[in-house]
């Protein structure tokens, strides 16, 4: 017998409730707290974001389109950049300032392109962003990433010492992660994610590379370390442009949610309301200190194999986040596991975000026979692969956030070739 569906505004009794909540609290977990451990913010603000995230964009969107908020992979690289603080450079909190200040614009620019939509219709966003464009860009976010990923898995506290004992420890949780992407069925084959990292840390804490004595030190209770924004030119416009790509994989989102629902998500909440509430989402988190929010495809995958729709659900999943951001020995926990683990989880993640690029050509029947499709989908990739930059007076613009203003003005000013571009929506998208 066919499970029953719970529709998307349906209540469920508390006590049924409470493990359908906690199911898309574990398929967010892996991912959502990769970002910050990456980057270098807390991750205790971070599961609070995502949670109060979740909880506007339920309200946004008066209740109709469930989705779950956590961290976008979209921003690792730029973030990473920003954040970096060298010893005579400025402290690390007001490094982490002026980043939540370029994520708060980001989260405003979600905004006006949401209320542009609802004046104009979306149709425009397809001539801005044509799969052309968007591929390469998604690309050049995951190859970009290549050189963290590898970097990390092997590597002591980035001395750029290798070891060889790291290296073995990322591999088993490469490994594990893979396995369970391949083999495991239902729910457990949504959070490959959050099984190779649990497996990996095992792995790790056999072979004495784990320091738990930050968990032994934590308090029990305590509130999340905000940070205030501060606002920065440069780091606006070298986050700017990234607001892009998740737009266009917020539209997607959408539409695989509104097919697994069974409903037009796009026409009723309507796309205006559910991307105006991750651009709330992101601004908020960028006020508070936590990265730019965007939907979350594991949860889209926990809804159809569960067939429970409900937002009451994916709002417990939000309260259960928010709450577990007051327990330090969480964030405490999260800490402790070694980066060689993660960095074999991001071999894959990381390459994934690459292939969705390559997937958005295919899908889209890109024909790089014609002059203009292969001239914007290799200058995006060289200039953001390669590292280029430009300085604009203070401003310095380089890598991902130059090869996308380039990409959109050269399908912008190139002569076109009669066919209309259009935004791909592909369900197995990842987070990026």
């Amino acid at each position: 017998m066919a499970p029953r569906t719970i529709d998307v505004q349906e209540r469920v009794p508390l006590l049924q409730s409470i493990p359908l909540s906690l199911q898309h609290l574990f398929a967010m977990f892996g991912a959502t707290v990769l970002v910050p451990f990456l980057v270098g913010l807390d991750t205790s603000v971070t599961l609070f974001t995502s949670g109060l995230g979740t909880l506007l964009y339920i309200l946004l969107t008066k209740g109709k389109a469930p989705a779950y908020l956590g961290s976008s992979f979209a921003f690792i690289a730029a973030l990473s950049a920003v954040l970096a603080v060298k010893p005579g450079q400025m402290a690390p909190d007001a490094r982490v300032a002026i980043a939540m200040g370029g994520c708060v614009v980001v989260g405003l620019i979600y905004v006006a392109v949401a209320l542009a939509i609802g004046k104009f219709g979306s149709a425009w966003i397809d001539r801005l962003l044509p799969p052309v464009v968007i591929g390469p860009v998604v690309m050049v976010i995951g190859l970009g990433l290549a050189r963290v990923a590898v970097e990390v898995m092997a590597m002591q506290g980035g001395t750029g010492s290798y070891r060889p004992e790291f290296f073995r420890v990322a591999l088993a949780a490469l490994a594990i992660a893979i396995a369970a992407a391949v083999f495991l069925k239902g729910f457990l084959g949504v959070i490959p994610v959050l099984i190779g990292i649990g497996g990996g840390y095992l792995v790790a804490l056999l072979a004495g590379q784990v320091d738990l004595s930050g968990v032994r030190a934590a308090s029990a209770v305590a509130v999340p370390h905000f940070v205030r924004p501060a606002f920065d030119l440069g780091v606006i416009l070298t986050l700017a442009p990234i607001a892009l790509v998740v737009i266009t994989e917020h539209v997607g989102h959408l539409i695989v949610t509104g097919n697994v629902v069974g409903r037009d998500l796009m026409k009723d909440p309507g796309l205006h309301r559910s991307l105006a509430g991750d651009g709330v989402a992101t601004a908020v988190a960028g006020m508070l200190g936590g990265p730019p929010a965007t939907t979350y495809g594991e949860n889209i995958g926990v809804m159809a194999i569960t067939r429970v729709f409900s937002v009451w659900v994916i709002g417990g999943a939000a309260v259960l986040a928010i709450a577990m951001s007051f327990l330090p020995m969480v964030g405490a926990l999260i800490r402790s596991i070694p980066t060689q683990v993660m960095g074999g989880i991001c071999i894959l993640l990381f390459g994934i975000i690459a292939a969705a690029g390559v997937r958005m050509l295919v899908e889209a029947r890109i024909d790089f026979a014609k002059k203009r499709n292969l001239i914007i989908t290799s200058v995006i990739l060289i200039i953001g692969v390669g590292g280029a930059r430009i300085h604009l007076g203070s401003v310095e613009l380089g890598d991902m956030s130059l090869a996308t203003y380039v990409g959109v003005l050269l399908n912008l000013l190139l002569p076109g070739d009669g066919e209309e571009p259009g935004v791909v929506a592909a369900e197995t998208q990842p987070d990026v």
